[in-house]
């Protein structure tokens, strides 16, 4: 890549919602992300106990928070 991943996302207007697991090593990067959007319409989610891969398919300790995703995707999608 020939550009910073961030350089524009101060930009962004659509609806985002940024998920992380509390444990994961890529952590600093969603909440550095996070920081820079504007709007409202923005939802920084961090799963207690979670790492990166927890939240692939929620493991046998159900990390993915199905809820929150759902009601992020009514309001702002639906």
């Amino acid at each position: 890549m020939n550009m910073k991943l961030l350089a524009y996302s101060d930009e962004i207007e659509n609806a985002v919602m940024v998920l992380h697991g509390e444990r994961a090593h890529s952590r600093y990067f969603g909440e550095d992300a996070f920081k820079r959007l504007v709007g409202s319409n923005k939802e920084l989610v961090i799963v207690p106990g979670a790492s990166h891969t927890d939240l692939y398919d929620g493991g046998d300790k159900g990390y993915i928070p199905f809820d929150r995703l759902a009601d992020f995707f009514n309001k702002y999608l639906c």
